[in-house]
């Protein structure tokens, strides 16, 4: 899919963008000079698109080697004066939080929006992190938008809150948010340029405990003002209409109304905007003209609790009925809208309205693929500790090639808890050349330095592959296609002192097979680099070949239920059609590990092919 040139965008017209662009917009239109990203889903169609705008507009933009780099990047320039943007995902902030926690401390000079992308129902991530109370712990500003439209007019207004108050604002989204298109009314885009200055201010910019707890005390009281702030915004709206209620925030929003329309109740909504600081005052106005509450929102019961310790004796009512994960829809919401209104209603079960489940699979033509049936065939016991990426399906059915994953760069420092603790089966780390960028080099160096005996696989398909082909340090070529220094990754894995290091391409699958054992056989930190470009890419270079034909009379599918060699690389290509292997030609890439795999020599190519 093309990128956006979001400058080219008329203002006063009206565009059906994707929630992630109209954030972009949004950016844009506050005067951004600077915009910082590590990929991660559903956050990364922003600084695709403000990439795409850079050089027309004036402003820098990144690709960072992970989150917490991304944000100390927007730091700096927020400290000198420049209005900047970082994104990431949900658990990408657990990243930055170093550096977010103690931000707010010292304030901004120009405005630093964060976006937090959240992602209920965990459709591309480990967990479902509910950030609004990250946004709390760190004691800055959060603002919910609701559709398109108000994910960019939030992001303006976002940028005005931070230099009003000198600190951060967390833009939090959801994935029905960022990946959800919405119509659009675009405003101005202002005059570019960027005039920096750093002004030196020892007592707040350097965090010695002695100026952290002055700051601290000042961020307390400006919280004061910040609360005052929420209660005031706009960005809040209250419809009264009976003694019933309902808070809301959010995509939840949707949701909420869609349900009241669809039971014509009458029943009173109050819909925040800035859901940290919580706007009590606001919300004891609203609770003065209500009997009972119902707080509607996904995830933790954020809302819910600080409803509570300012409703008195008024009834809440929250995850009692609604449910504490997964996404909400508007069955689900009306559900509890009527139960909680006393309407009887036909009820439809969570579980009836919840899509069919479409498992992922490896693409066609994945590398990574043929790299997990080479470790298949080495029979031996062996543990394999996995990571976050394209390749972490490699731990289904039929590859089942990880046994543990949990977050990025994780492979390799699980794999030494397991050496040091003692187990006996062969450790095996796999992780993706980004992912190693990112947070693998560290652990790398630990295992280095504190004699772990592992083996490491960096599966190296030359891109960010699972967050739609960001370039990364190994690629050569920055954010707005600048070419740059590519980081060889030999060079950088000797440079860390391992023991052994070789490289394999995992479509020769028996080298790769030969290299793979005698890495295993062999003591200490061990390194290989699996080179395999990632296969959409290479459809993009013109690498995909015709694909290879099944002969029906060799193949012995039926035999014995089958040797099915074909099915167990799990490749989409690969069908099965009266107890015979079929390929599905508008699949195949022409990869030709089904040819390798069959013992029977069923599956080839013509001489001409």
């Amino acid at each position: 899919m093309a990128k956006p040139k979001l400058h080219t965008l008329k203002e006063g017209n009206r565009y059906f963008l994707l929630g992630n662009h109209a954030i972009a917009r949004g950016a844009l239109e506050a005067g951004l000079n600077l915009a910082s990203a590590y990929p991660g889903t559903p956050s990364s169609e922003i600084l695709d698109a403000l990439a795409s705008s850079a050089r027309e507009l004036g402003f820098y933009a990144e690709w960072s080697v992970n989150e917490k780099v991304a944000l100390e990047v927007a730091i700096g320039a927020s400290y000198s004066g420049l209005r900047c943007l970082t994104a990431m995902k949900h658990v990408g902030v657990n990243v930055a939080l170093d550096a977010l926690a103690t931000i707010a401390y010292t304030g901004v000079s120009g405005a630093l929006v964060l976006v937090s992308a959240d992602d209920p129902g965990a459709h591309s991530s480990q967990n479902e992190q509910d950030n609004r109370i990250l946004a709390k712990f760190t004691k800055i500003f959060c603002l919910e938008p609701y559709d398109a439209q108000s994910a960019m007019d939030y992001t303006i207004k976002a940028f005005e809150i931070s230099e009003k108050f000198s600190i951060p604002v967390m833009l939090r989204t959801t994935t029905r948010i960022n990946h959800a298109r919405g119509d659009v009314l675009v405003g101005v885009l202002p005059k570019s340029g960027m005039k920096s200055e750093f002004k030196k201010n020892f007592s707040r910019y350097v965090c010695i405990p002695a100026n952290a707890r002055l700051l601290h005390r000042e961020l307390n009281k400006k919280l004061e003002e910040m609360e005052s702030y929420a209660s005031e915004s706009t960005l809040n709206n209250i419809r009264l209409n009976g003694s019933y209620g309902i808070i809301t925030s959010g995509v939840s929003r949707n949701y909420v109304r869609e349900a009241i329309d669809a039971l014509g109740a009458e029943v009173s909504l109050f819909e925040l905007g800035i859901t940290n600081p919580f706007p009590k005052q606001l919300v004891k106005r609203f609770l003065s003209k209500i009997d009972r509450i119902l707080v509607v929102e996904e995830l933790e019961p954020f809302l819910e609790e600080q409803v509570k310790a300012l409703a008195g004796d008024i009834e809440v009512s929250g995850k009692d009925i609604l449910p504490r994960d997964g996404e909400f829809n508007v069955e689900i919401v009306k559900n509890a809208v009527a139960g909680f209104l006393g309407l009887e209603i036909e009820r439809v079960k969570r579980e009836d309205i919840s899509p069919v489940p479409r498992p992922p699979v490896l693409c066609p033509g994945c590398g990574h693929r043929a790299l997990y049936y080479a470790l298949k065939k080495i029979t031996e016991k062996k543990i394999y500790s996995g990571d976050i990426g394209c390749y972490t399906l490699g731990a289904l059915e039929p590859l089942k090639t990880m046994d543990t994953c949990l977050c990025m760069g994780s492979s390799l420092g699980i794999a030494q808890g397991f050496y040091h603790a003692g187990v006996e089966e062969d450790i095996i780390a796999l992780i993706g050349d980004s992912t190693f960028f990112h947070a693998g080099i560290p652990s790398l160096l630990n295992a280095v330095y504190n004699r772990a005996n592992i083996l490491l696989i960096i599966m190296d398909n030359r891109t960010t592959a699972m967050t739609g082909h960001q370039p990364n340090p190994g690629v050569g070529v920055t954010a707005i296609g600048t070419k740059t220094v590519a980081v060889d990754l030999e060079e950088l894995v000797k440079a860390l002192k391992v023991d052994f290091v070789a490289k394999v391409k995992p479509s020769d699958l028996e080298a790769s097979i030969e290299v793979i054992k005698n890495a295993i056989d062999l003591s200490g930190v061990r390194v290989i680099i699996a080179e395999e470009p990632c296969a959409l890419m290479g459809r993009k270079l013109g690498l995909w070949r015709t694909p290879p034909k099944v002969t029906r009379e060799k193949c012995e599918g039926y035999l014995c239920r089958g040797c099915r060699a074909c099915l167990k690389i799990g490749c989409p290509a690969v069908s099965w059609e009266r107890g015979k292997a079929k390929m599905i030609p508008e699949l195949c890439t022409g990869c030709d590990l089904c040819i390798i795999v069959c013992p029977v020599e069923a599956i080839g190519r013509d001489e001409n092919d």
